[in-house]
């Protein structure tokens, strides 16, 4: 008797099974290839564990001592605006017992540190350990609610997660936190899914508030008309910020809120012209805006394209996200996926071990897609998950805005002209209104109106200026530790010590540098001499803070630093008349002034248009009337 042939099975010439039908069959739920997929998941896992998780085990690495620091400092009841000061919370990683170690806890949530303070008390490796062995239990649950979800199996699941291996090794090796990401947004959808949507809406409101990934998630309710998920979500975030005042106090964490989510907003965590972050803000700032460190030669030098571009494809993302979700009624399945790629295409700071994330939405995407676009969602996985960063291509930003397309694409073919036109437009109102308004305070900072002082290419932290006869001095990052920088003769020279160098002044015999040198889980005070270039250890305390106010060698001028709950800015007063004038705008900080020797112009730092907290040198000259 002839068995029926499964229409799939051939080609239409005859000739064996097509690839799309064997993915098809091999990630879905089917009664063949069950044996070699277990072996297979079998073997790679054991790859996995033998040098991902192994090397994560027994090698400390840089990114989960900032989480791990940030969870010491909660429990000493440590103030939250001091851990977004890069040169503060270096030294206290190294109080950690993490060594010299260069760290931030910028771009972080007031409460990004939580998940970890139960582990603070233990040493910083075994607190890793413990950390990776929770990472596997979240990996599996996650993996085995998926499964639950759709028809995609267990094992197809860990074998797409080890296909994008680079991430899934990126994140047990630095010990980071997006498979507990993953897992809070399976989770949220797990719930949602089951229709115990006040669940759903809590998870994804604990999401938001550690890292912002949920975000989105909000209109997703609302698209959907899930108000309860939507009012568990507002609630959740409400007590979570409850939390972090209650931990940090109202001020802390309206500073977060005034200067450092804006600043990340932005994408201004970390260096912002980096291929290593590959964003379409990164994208876009490279082309267009152009700083003489950091990226010398831009594609089109035309700061206004850049602020308008932000503005309009943000804008235009969250609007046809929102058309395409509102005017086609799609699986839950579809929209939640949908909504995690738009999370991560407006995310401002990404690296290979966020696309773990991405294991998501395509596995819930799998099931209801076409052949050709199965393949597409995993081929766009694995690149995404690759270490593939060619300077001023950003691959990894036009697979994003790919896969978005892509499964925005059925939910737009019901939209009328209308439509489109209208949300195009509102989407150019808002970046031109952002624009302009961005271009005014982006006239007013330091790079386009003062010299630009030690310029080396590729610097990323130059700070707290130090003038001597010598020559200028000022703390930088070298490529393990901070370092002292001494610019003099036209050339510059690195000063390496064991340990790291913050926070440099003048000596009192006006020619010596004195700086902090922290080493070993402690502080002491050094000094070195430019003309013998001899470096000894000085009696006393270590103070803990630069001086922020300064007056000139005539007395005639005091330049110093003002805040009052905005961004940091240089002013100068005359000391006869008492006259102020603010010298430096911009949303960003200018501070640390230092006068040269003439009084005729000072020194300062300032990290606008650049990462929070990584500053640039400038030249500002006393104008007398």
């Amino acid at each position: 008797m002839a068995m029926a042939a499964n229409p799939g099975d051939q080609r239409p010439g005859g000739g064996g099974p097509r690839f799309l039908d064997w993915l098809r069959v091999f990630f879905c739920e089917d009664g063949r290839f069950h044996l070699p997929l277990r072996m297979a998941a079998l073997l790679t896992f054991a790859i996995f564990l033998g040098t991902s998780l192994y090397t994560g085990w027994t090698e400390p690495e840089t990114d989960f001592p900032n989480y791990y620091t940030a969870a010491v400092l909660v429990r000493q009841g440590q103030p939250l605006r001091k851990f977004y000061d890069w040169t503060w919370f270096a030294r206290q990683m190294n109080y950690a017992g993490e060594g010299t170690q260069l760290g931030t806890y910028t771009a972080q949530t007031p409460l990004t540190m939580l998940p970890l303070v139960p582990l603070a008390g233990i040493p910083v490796q075994r607190a890793k350990q413990v950390w990776l062995l929770c990472n596997l239990i979240f990996l599996g649950a996650a993996m085995w609610f998926m499964s639950r979800m759709t028809r995609v199996r267990f094992e197809s699941i860990w074998l797409l997660a080890f296909c994008g291996y680079f991430s899934l090794r990126a994140n047990f090796v630095l010990g980071q936190y997006y498979v507990f990401l993953l897992f809070l947004l399976t989770l949220a959808f797990y719930f949602i899914h089951r229709e115990k949507f006040w669940l759903g809406g809590v998870m994804s409101g604990i999401t938001f508030g550690l890292k912002l990934y949920g975000g989105p998630l909000l209109f997703y309710f609302a698209t959907r008309r899930q108000w309860k998920a939507a009012l568990a979500m507002i609630v959740t975030a409400l007590l979570l910020a409850g939390l972090a005042i209650a931990l940090f106090g109202a001020g802390d964490v309206r500073y977060y809120a005034m200067q450092i989510l804006p600043r990340s907003l932005e994408g201004g965590a970390l260096d912002p012209y980096t291929p290593w972050n590959p964003t379409f803000t990164t994208l876009l700032r490279r082309t267009f805006v152009s700083d003489s460190e950091l990226n010398p030669h831009p594609l089109w030098e035309a700061p206004g394209h850049y602020f308008f571009l932000r503005g309009f494809i943000s804008m235009a993302i969250v609007v046809f996200l929102a058309l395409g979700a509102g005017r086609r009624r799609a699986s839950e399945q579809h929209d939640f996926a949908w909504f995690v790629i738009a999370a991560m295409l407006l995310s401002t700071s990404v690296a290979s071990y966020t696309f773990i994330i991405l294991l998501l939405p395509v596995v819930l995407l799998f099931e209801e897609s076409a052949p050709w676009e199965r393949a597409f969602l995993v081929f766009s996985y694995v690149l995404l998950s690759l270490p593939l960063h060619p300077v001023g291509l950003f691959l990894k930003v036009w697979l994003l805005a790919g896969l978005f397309v892509v499964a925005g694409m059925a939910s737009w073919r019901e939209m009328s002209w209308e439509w489109t036109v209208t949300g195009l437009a509102f989407a150019a109102t808002f970046g031109l209104f952002a624009g302009e308004r961005q271009m005014r305070n982006y006239a007013k900072e330091p790079a386009q109106r003062f010299e630009r002082v030690a310029a080396r290419e590729a610097a990323i932290f130059s700070g707290y200026p130090v003038v001597t006869p010598a020559g200028i001095f000022y703390q930088s990052m070298g490529k393990d530790r901070y370092v002292l920088r001494w610019s003099h003769e036209n050339h510059g020279e690195e000063l390496v010590f064991e340990g790291n160098a913050m926070l440099p002044k003048l000596a009192a015999d006006g020619r010596s540098v004195e700086f902090e040198l922290v080493d070993e889980e402690g502080s002491e005070m050094m000094e070195f001499d430019p003309v013998t270039r001899e470096t000894a250890k000085l009696p006393g305390d270590v103070p803990r803070d630069w001086a922020h106010s300064v007056v000139s060698p005539d007395g005639k001028w005091v330049a110093f630093e003002r805040a009052e709950d905005r961004p940091t800015r240089i002013w100068l007063r005359e000391v006869a008349s008492g006259r102020e004038k603010e010298l430096t705008g911009g949303n960003c900080n200018s501070f640390a002034p230092a006068w040269e020797r003439d009084s005729g112009s000072f020194i300062f730092a300032s990290d606008c248009g650049r990462g929070f907290g990584l500053p640039a040198l400038y030249r500002a000259q006393v104008e007398e009337k």
